[in-house]
């Protein structure tokens, strides 16, 4: 059925925000970064976290560097209260963390919240009521100065309470929820009037966290209203603007970064976006997107898989494999010519290290988040020549020269179309060995003993190597000694001669894999027959000159 219904929504309102200066803006240092894994993103989990796993996820985000977590909901359940006093009656908390805990602007919630931090050294007390259009007429039924009354008079308890709380440093934040449904007139004087009540100064400054608790519109929308709020706020040395943006449109990032060109100065949000509905902003993807631009976001996400495995393990939630950043498949390619790319890139890199990365499909190194090149580039039936060209290097050491790529990926390609699956690179790497090593029929090298003569230094002799091999055909063996100007080419000569093929070696390559005493050389071949067919091979050994001639046997044996 089509969705002819388009016309029961309305548009979101543009902000009459006349010389906006945010697109001009760059991120050039990272917000105040705030953590809502352990309420927020706790809360949406259909099996919520017990403490100890609420405990081992609190020990991750300060390991990564927050300074600012928000802990729960302590007033709303026994296990998030039960939490709140265990950070602090077993010192838990790092001198330089301050938890935040969360509350309903209504007075048994704010003492209950009271209640749980007694004893702490440093928290945030954050108070929240929605203020809404849609909330005050069909949720609450109140109007503007009613709403507004509720954020006053929660404020003032939150200040009379916190004064009382002996041996305590207690911050307030308040969020009008639902900001983004909410008039910005009508915003901006709920946040002036809490902060009077408050009494936020330069000194004590309060944070008035911006929350698109639905997101209701495009990312430059929202940061029109930051940018606007940030200009009419009195006395805005005495606030911290931040910023609590969710997923409901996919633009939750995009949103709190436009918010930070706006003028915002924290940002709160969840590891892969972990929250209510769609989801909250991801901070994974949020700080390595600055990292990318040369902006220290200030977290460390160098052990990504280990924050990966905390996560599932606490929340039981899947990390998508498409995550930005942290997706299994994000630093893979299938396409034939993204593998191609990205082999050519990392060997630009390799060659001409200038200390910037720049490397086509990579926007990150893998390695600064803690992966490895080796899934880079995986083989199915997307994948080309210089796919399993990087593969084969990057994993085994073999150099397959750019001559041959194309037959060596065709080879593998008709596997992976008849098989109808990846292959993992050690089968690519068992795939080209049978194919194009290890081939002893018809031929088969038996023997072979190399000499070589100069007779005269001064002169230059094309017949300096003298080869004496024996080669197997089936039941037959025959032998023959040739002279050539190298082993390669002495060998084809009595070769020829001696089993009436007619060929020529029309390219070579070689090198070594390994540094080691134990070191092997590989050689690669293309052979032309006299009636122009092509045929490829390579040989391994510990001996190149061996290598080599093994290699001619298995193009002629591929014939």
């Amino acid at each position: 059925m089509a969705m002819t219904n388009s016309s029961k929504y309305t548009a979101y309102p543009a902000v009459g925000l006349s010389g906006r200066t945010w697109p001009d803006q760059r991120i050039s240092s990272a917000p105040v970064w705030c953590s809502i894994d352990l309420r927020d993103g706790n809360q949406a989990l259909p099996v919520p976290m017990s403490v100890d796993e609420k405990l081992e996820m609190f020990r991750l985000l300060v390991d990564i560097g927050f300074k600012e977590i928000e802990v729960g909901f302590p007033a709303a359940s026994a296990v998030e209260y039960q939490f709140v006093r265990k950070l602090i009656d077993e010192d838990l908390i790092p001198r330089d963390v301050t938890i935040q805990v969360l509350t309903q602007a209504r007075e048994h919630l704010v003492r209950r919240t009271f209640d749980s931090l007694e004893g702490v050294r440093n928290a945030i007390v954050h108070l929240y009521n929605s203020t809404s259009t849609v909330q005050r007429d069909v949720v609450f039924r109140k109007n503007r100065e009613e709403i507004k009354a509720i954020a006053i008079d929660g404020a003032r308890l939150v200040r009379e309470l916190a004064d009382a709380a002996e041996g305590s440093a207690i911050r307030f934040q308040y969020s009008p929820e639902s900001f983004t449904g909410t008039e910005l007139d009508y915003a901006l004087e709920v946040c002036h009037a809490v902060m009077g009540a408050w009494g936020a100064d330069e000194s004590d400054r309060m944070i008035i966290n911006l929350p698109s608790t639905v997101e209701m519109s495009t990312p430059n929308v929202f940061a029109d209203r930051i940018e606007w709020f940030c200009r009419n706020l009195e006395h805005r040395e005495a606030a911290i603007v931040s910023v609590h943006t969710h997923n409901d449109r996919g633009t939750a990032v995009a949103s709190a970064e436009l918010a930070l060109m706006a003028g915002a100065d924290r940002v709160e949000g969840a590891l892969f976006g972990n929250g209510e509905r769609c989801g909250n902003l991801d901070i994974v993807t949020m700080a390595l997107n600055m990292y990318t631009q040369g902006v220290d976001p200030e977290l460390d996400f160098s052990h990504l898989s280990h924050t990966i495995d905390v996560y599932r393990d606490c929340t039981r939630m899947p990390v998508h494999p498409r995550h930005p950043y942290a997706g299994e498949l994000v630093y893979t390619a299938f396409s034939g010519s993204h593998q191609d790319a990205i082999n050519k890139g990392m060997k630009a890199l390799a060659d001409h290290d200038d200390g910037v990365w720049n490397v086509p499909y990579l926007p990150i190194d893998p390695k600064d988040v803690g992966f490895s090149y080796k899934a880079i580039v995986r083989i199915n039936s997307q994948s080309g020549k210089g796919g399993v060209a990087y593969v084969m290097e990057s994993a085994f050491g073999y150099q397959i020269p750019r001559w041959m790529q194309p037959d060596v990926g065709k080879v593998v390609q008709n596997v992976v179309d008849e098989e109808g699956r990846e292959l993992s690179p050690d089968e690519v790497r068992d795939l080209f060995v049978r194919e194009y090593v290890r081939l002893q029929e018809p031929y088969a090298l038996k023997k072979c003993h190399i000499t070589w003569e100069d007779e005269d230094p001064d002169r230059n002799d094309e017949e300096a190597t003298t080869i004496t091999t024996a080669v197997q055909k089936g039941s037959h063996e025959f032998g023959f000694t040739a002279r050539g100007n190298g082993p390669v080419d002495a060998f084809v000569k009595g070769f020829i001669r001696d089993s009436g093929l007619e060929f020529t070696v029309s390219d070579y390559a070689e090198h070594a894999i390994g540094h080691s005493a134990d070191t092997l050389a590989v050689a690669y071949v293309k052979i032309t027959t006299s009636a122009g067919t092509v045929s490829f091979g390579a040989g391994i050994d510990s001996n190149i000159s061996l290598a080599s001639i093994k290699a001619v046997l298995s193009a002629v044996n591929r014939l």
